[in-house]
């Protein structure tokens, strides 16, 4: 495995602890600063917000050398997590997080393009894939040793942890990706040209409706898990460990297998088994065994869809590839918001704890069917 790739998931680890081990530690981060857990709540939004106004600001930066845009991206992710660590007041880690949140899907959006050009001929999305395992490997470890650094030393100490992380990406990226020239400038109006055509809205509908036939499973999953199938409030610790090895698994499978088959055939079969699998958890949730075997599945067609798609972005938004990349991540961060939603009002409606599973499968089938036109019209 070459060292540039290792580099660019050690960044994508770092993103991942930056942005789900929040969700670990909320509470430990509003009793020391003396707030509401709703109004601490808002620290995760921040961080999606600097998502959304960091990627698209990859077009002020597109005449920058491809190595230099991500080392700044990693010198990004120090500053954003060190300002948070050290943060004397509610309002001030509001900003840090917001500043956290600014490299995310640029990181993704920019590190495709470089992991194209590092690949070995035909190893491609293989090499997309190990740099979005970083943020996979993230779930695994990451978010639950944040939460326990939270636990015996401190919320500041976790934030700490992932700007070190930041600062070793820098480094590694620094020693390791080799000088790669800017991408072509065609101008601003040039960055959105690829807009103009179906293929990416329907990439792009692959990853909101993909990660949304999944999402709100996961959203509610520790309710799921606890008081439909019984399962203990400490078992949550390796469900959720179990959860991000799906994760893995499924990134990693969908790479290799989407330098072998056309990526839009391999991800549109994944969109199917994630509706066969929620449609199973709705029905099965109570039992113990078929719904972490359920969830195992969901969560490796979760990720399996959106590494290979974050690569075939780059073939398909010619002359606007970094903003084609970041939008990615935009369609993630906006489809898991709307996913929490619809899982938390099917629940509110009073289709129960397991309908989270149910309101995902419409949206997998949109967005097989976006991912299998891609495929028959425009392979």
């Amino acid at each position: 495995m070459k060292k540039s790739l290792i580099a660019l998931a050690v960044g994508t680890f770092a993103l991942g602890i930056a942005e789900f081990g929040m969700m670990g530690f909320l509470g430990d981060v509003a009793e020391g600063l003396d707030v509401s857990i709703v109004k601490a709540g808002s620290l995760i939004s921040a961080y999606s917000a600097g998502v959304a106004v960091g990627s698209p600001g990859l077009i002020l930066i597109r005449r920058m050398p491809l190595k230099r845009v991500m080392q700044l991206l990693a010198a990004f992710i120090v500053i954003g997590n060190t300002l948070a660590s050290v943060a004397p007041s509610y309002g001030m880690l509001l900003a840090a997080r917001f500043i956290a949140g600014l490299p995310h899907g640029a990181f993704f959006g920019a590190g495709a393009i470089v992991c194209s050009r590092l690949a070995d001929k035909g190893r491609g999305a293989e090499a997309v894939a190990i740099m979005v395992g970083g943020m996979t490997v993230a779930n695994v470890v990451g978010v639950p040793g944040a939460t326990f650094v939270s636990d015996v030393l401190s919320w500041r100490a976790a934030f700490g942890i992932v700007a070190f992380i930041g600062l070793l990406a820098y480094i590694g990226i620094r020693a390791w990706v080799p000088v790669l020239d800017a991408l072509p400038d065609r101008g601003m109006r040039g960055q959105f040209a690829f807009l103009s055509k179906p293929q990416p809205w329907l990439i792009y509908a692959g990853v909101f409706f993909g990660q949304a036939s999944v999402y709100p499973l996961l959203s509610y999953v520790d309710p799921i898990m606890t008081r439909v199938a019984h399962f203990s409030a400490p078992d949550m610790t390796w469900i959720m460990m179990l959860a991000g090895l799906g994760m893995v698994i499924g990134n990693f499978i969908a790479g290799k297998l989407s330098d072998r088959h056309p990526a839009p055939l391999v991800t549109g079969n994944l969109a199917l088994l994630a509706i066969a699998a929620m449609t199973a958890m709705y029905f099965f949730a109570a039992d113990k065994l078929p719904s972490v075997v359920l969830l195992f599945i969901g969560t490796a067609c979760l990720f399996g869809i959106g590494g290979p798609l974050q690569y075939l972005i780059v073939r398909y938004a010619k002359g606007g590839e970094m903003l084609g990349g970041a939008g990615i991540q935009i369609a993630f961060n906006v489809s898991n918001a709307m996913s929490a939603w619809l899982g938390g009002a099917a629940i509110g409606h009073g289709l129960g704890l397991a309908s989270p599973a149910l309101v995902g499968i419409p949206c997998g089938i949109i967005g097989a069917t976006a991912l299998f036109i891609l495929y028959f019209r425009y392979k």
